[in-house]
């Protein structure tokens, strides 16, 4: 069952039509667990989860969890399926489409305001991964997103995680959200054409879309949030980004189902620790790499830092994505978020132990 690839138009003033939204729908996308190291090969319990882009390497944990054969490993057969924003992925969680989502851990205040309760189970990352890059073309007028007014904007989709933290970045520099135009562009081929193109200005993104684009000299990286240091100098503070999340009650009702992907992703995680970059792209599917393996090795480098080894969740973390949130979204400025509701470490701590 391979994932249709999806195709997006992009009007920005009837500039162009953009295609193919990046590579994510291959080998991995809507398969079974099926990964080397896989004990017995028979059919485990089915899981689907949905993954805001299976190529993108903050969300690489998901991928390689399969490969290594660590679902298998707990009995599970899981069917990974790739939508090109985490904002989509979280829509087929809520409609039950799926029953866990890897994406940004944001989503999760943003649906407990409109009464939907999801909790991050497994935190994959304490800092986004994300990084802002402007186009050679456009880098002497922007140096700060101090030069955000009136500019065109790249982000994976309205509404997502991208798109939050771009208006963040505006607003804490003076940059009012009606001041700029966020341009859904997705990520690869898309966002690289439309920045090429001039169809966009700049944009947020990640690897190895950013890797591709400093190898092709179409940008330069304006913010780097791809380590806990640069989030820190970017947000304010740790910003858990990418994990798995599920609604809270499937969790309560399934736990002991939610504990076996709690061990396989920490058991990723701590292998992630402990091999190369080189060795982790060794393990990925072999059209990631899009015919150029020490790129895509070095991009995998570059985000590496973004990762936990333990799947929990770092302190202060939830209280920088509310920070954020609050900025610029009124919904959430006007609400009494619960923190405590939006994650557990309950089974990452008993994976770990």
């Amino acid at each position: 069952m391979r994932k249709t690839a999806r195709y997006t138009t992009l009007a920005a003033a009837g500039l162009l039509a953009l295609s193919s939204l990046t590579a994510c729908a291959n080998d991995a996308a809507g398969t079974a667990s099926s990964g080397p190291g896989a004990k017995g090969g028979g059919k485990g319990e089915k899981v689907k989860i949905m993954v805001g882009g299976l190529d993108k390497v903050i969300y690489m944990p998901a991928v390689l969890t399969q490969r290594l054969g660590f679902f298998d490993a707990e009995g599970l057969d899981v069917e990974l399926l790739s939508e090109p924003a985490g904002v989509q992925a979280e829509t087929a969680l809520v409609s039950g489409q799926v029953q866990g989502a890897v994406g940004f851990y944001d989503h999760t205040l943003d649906l407990q305001v409109k009464g939907k309760a999801v909790e991050s189970v497994v935190q994959f990352s304490h800092a986004p991964g994300e990084v802002e890059v402007v186009s050679t073309k456009a880098a002497g007028d922007i140096t700060s997103p101090k030069d955000f007014k009136g500019k065109k904007l790249g982000v994976t989709g309205l509404g997502s995680s991208t798109d939050f933290l771009t208006k963040y970045l505006a607003v804490k520099n003076g940059v009012k959200i009606s001041e700029f135009t966020p341009v859904a562009v997705g990520a690869g081929p898309t966002f690289i054409s439309a920045l090429q193109q001039g169809a966009i200005d700049g944009g947020m993104t990640t690897d190895p879309t950013v890797a591709t684009i400093l190898d092709k000299k179409a940008g330069r990286v304006l913010l780097d949030m791809r380590t806990p240091e640069g989030s820190q100098e970017a947000l304010g503070g740790p910003y858990p980004s990418s994990s798995l999340y599920m609604q809270t009650d499937w969790v309560n009702g399934h736990k002991a189902t939610v504990q076996k992907l709690a061990n396989a992703f920490v058991k990723t995680l701590k292998w992630m620790s402990t091999h190369s970059a080189t060795e982790i792209a060794d393990k990925m599917p072999a059209d990631y790499s899009q015919g150029n393996k020490t790129l895509y090795a070095e991009a995998i480098k570059s985000t590496l830092p973004m990762f936990t080894v333990d799947g929990v969740m770092p302190e202060g973390g939830p209280e920088t994505v509310e920070k954020v949130l609050k900025a610029f979204n009124p919904t959430i400025q006007n609400a009494d978020v619960d923190l405590d509701k939006t994650y557990t470490t309950e089974f990452v701590k008993k994976a770990t132990g």
